[in-house]
Formats: structure tokens, C-alpha cells, sequence
């Protein structure tokens, strides 16, 4: 038998007479009544008003201390003093008093911040080599380009973390002490340690290879970069293994924040010590406070916040309001059907053909 003849002609791009291509499938169309959309409207208001009030009564359960210090006591003579950067050498320290009127239970965290502070720019993000923080021999000396013009120093020396990102890592330093009485003070005990995360600190951030040498001897031949104190390999002298690209302040400073006014976990409450076993006790504090990071030539601000923490997180009202806005918006709309349902179609005589 011969082949069948293709088809041809205007038959040719004619779908099969099929159930699937001929849209002949069995389908279910609901019918949308009043007495199925209204109760669903209720409903749903309902659940998201719940949802709303459950989180806004998490939210609130967590206590927060927020702390400008930018200009705040004698933290003004050392705001002055980094106005000229022929001072930027010169340490200023400062203290700043406050006090707690309600125990903070449980876990104390504690953060710095900035205010207009745009780590989001592409340029800036861009401005580092990831490379070279993991530790590759090959990129340490030969940073990207990427970097530039922090990848070397005037006497072209390569810089060792390069780029934008790392020349401007928050540099001021903290010193919590609680004060009982008068004549007595404690000093408040804070984690330094896990505070990063498990990839950033074995996966993305690692050490050059020493081969038996010392960290220093490892990045013999860089420089720190141009804004920086201490070269990386010293940057915790109490603690040798939080030093070099695996230093945990680095780490965290080097994970751009999305917005300009963010803030950054700086230490965690070390409950183990008998005074602060159930958190921060009420009473007098201060913060003695080593002020490096200059904000006058981005119009910017510097603040600590103290605060606890709940499964959902810190003090943030957007949400639990988000979902309360939506519960009053779905309730006006489900009240306003019902109103226009009683009046012209509960019973089908009112409503016009």
C-alpha cells in the first residue's frame, strides 16, 4: 500500500479533532453567589485580622534601646575631630549613659548602625574580589579589577581585602558596663564569636594557605587597606583564630545591607556569666566607645541598638500593620457587597434585566 498523501492546503495546520485540542475537556465553572463569595470575603477578613494581632502582639513583646551617638555628650569633640582627615590616625574615645527601665529577658543582642549609608550602589558592591577573600594565593597579590582604586596603594602594593567594600568597613569599637550602685560596676559580657553565618565563614570567606608559616608571613608582600588601623591578620589580637578574611566583623560588614539606614549584629549578651543569666537587668549603663568611623561626608548617623528577639524577629510593625490594613480593606469591601446584596438582589425582584 502507498504511503497516505500529506495534507496540504489551508487543512494543513488544522489541530487533530482531539478532546485535548479541541478544547472539549470536561471543566467545572463555579457559580460565584452571594452565598459563596460573601461568607468567603468574612472569612478571609477575619484570618487576616487574627494574623495581624498575633504578630503585632510578637512584635511588641520584644524590647528595643536605640542609641544616636553620632553627636550625643562627648561623643560631639570626637564627631569634630574626624571632620579633618589629617586626624583620621588619631584615636578619640567617648562615653555615652543610659538606662534600662524594664529587664531585658532572655537573649540581648546587640548592633551598630548608619544612616544614609548607600552600601546598595552598584559600584560599590561591585568594588571587591571574592577570589582573593577566599583565600587564593594567585588573587592576592593580583586583586581584580574590579577593585580599583583600592586594589593597590600608591606605591603600587596590592591591597589585601581590596575594593570599596572592605576600605570603609565600620571600624568603631564597644564596651558595655552595668552599673548596680554607685560604687560598683560590671562589665557586660559579650559574644564576639558565631556571629556569621556557617557558609560565609567556611564556604565563602576563607584564609591563604601558611604552610606552616604565620598568618602575617602569609600576606607578606599587601597592604591594608588605605582607612584601616590594623592589617587584616590583626585585626582581633585576642583571639589569633578571628583574624584575616575569616574575622567575623569583616565578614558581616562585607554583606551589603539593601537599604542606607540598616544595621549590623556587633555582639550577643553571654548569658553564662552569673550576673546576666536572665538577660540585661534594669538600672544605669554606659557605653564606652572607641568613635574611628567618620559620617560627616555622607551626612550620616551612627547609632547601637540593644534588643531582644522573637521567632519573627526584631521590632518590625510592617507586616503585623500590612495585614491588619488588608483584614479592614477585605471587611469595607465584604460589607459593601452585603449592603448592595440586601438591597437589589436578595431576592431577585430588585435587580433590572
Amino acid at each position: 500500500m502507498g504511503k497516505a498523501k500529506d495534507k496540504s492546503g489551508p487543512l494543513a495546520r488544522r489541530p487533530d479533532n482531539s478532546a485535548f485540542k479541541q478544547q472539549r475537556l470536561p471543566a467545572w465553572s463555579p457559580m460565584l453567589t452571594a452565598n459563596t463569595v460573601l461568607p468567603f470575603f468574612y472569612l478571609l477578613a477575619l484570618i487576616c485580622m487574627l494574623l495581624g494581632v498575633w504578630l503585632l502582639l510578637t512584635v511588641q513583646s520584644t524590647q528595643e534601646i536605640k542609641l544616636d551617638y553620632t553627636e550625643l555628650g562627648n561623643c560631639d569633640q570626637c564627631f569634630q575631630l574626624r571632620k579633618n582627615v589629617s586626624y583620621a590616625a588619631q584615636t578619640c574615645s567617648c562615653k555615652v549613659e543610659f538606662s534600662i527601665d524594664r529587664a531585658f529577658k532572655g537573649d540581648v543582642f546587640f548592633y551598630y548602625g548608619l544612616k544614609n549609608f548607600h552600601q546598595n550602589l552598584r559600584r560599590y558592591m561591585d568594588s571587591r574580589d571574592d577570589e582573593q577573600t577566599l583565600g587564593r594565593n594567585n588573587k592576592l597579590k593580583n586583586p581584580s579589577s574590579y577593585c580599583e582604586p583600592f586594589a593597590k596603594d600608591a606605591e603600587g602594593v596590592p591591597i589585601a581585602p581590596c575594593g570599596a567594600v572592605a576600605n570603609s568597613m565600620f571600624n568603631d569599637s564597644f564596651t558595655l558596663t552595668y552599673h548596680p550602685s554607685r560604687s560598683r560596676t560590671i562589665p557586660v559580657p559579650l559574644l564576639r564569636k558565631g556571629l556569621t553565618w556557617y557558609t560565609d565563614k567556611n564556604v565563602k570567606f576563607r584564609n591563604p594557605k601558611t604552610d606552616n608559616l604565620t598568618l602575617a608571613a602569609a600576606f607578606e608582600g599587601t597592604r591594608q587597606p588605605l582607612y584601616w588601623q590594623k592589617p587584616v591578620y590583626d585585626l582581633d589580637p585576642d583571639n589569633p583564630t578571628n583574624n584575616g578574611f575569616i574575622n567575623e566583623d569583616l565578614i558581616i560588614w562585607m554583606r551589603e545591607a539593601a537599604f542606607p539606614n540598616f544595621k549590623k549584629l556587633y555582639g550577643i549578651l553571654n548569658r553564662a556569666d552569673a550576673s546576666f543569666t536572665k538577660g540585661l537587668p534594669k538600672g544605669n549603663y554606659t557605653i564606652d566607645i572607641s568613635y574611628n568611623f567618620p559620617v560627616q561626608y555622607f551626612q550620616g548617623r551612627k547609632v547601637v541598638v540593644l534588643t531582644t528577639l522573637t521567632w519573627f524577629g526584631g521590632q518590625n510593625h510592617f507586616l503585623p500593620i500590612a495585614y491588619l490594613v488588608t483584614s479592614s480593606l477585605i471587611l469595607l469591601m465584604a460589607v459593601v457587597l452585603t449592603l448592595a446584596w440586601w438591597k437589589f438582589g436578595k431576592d431577585g425582584k430588585n435587580m433590572k434585566e
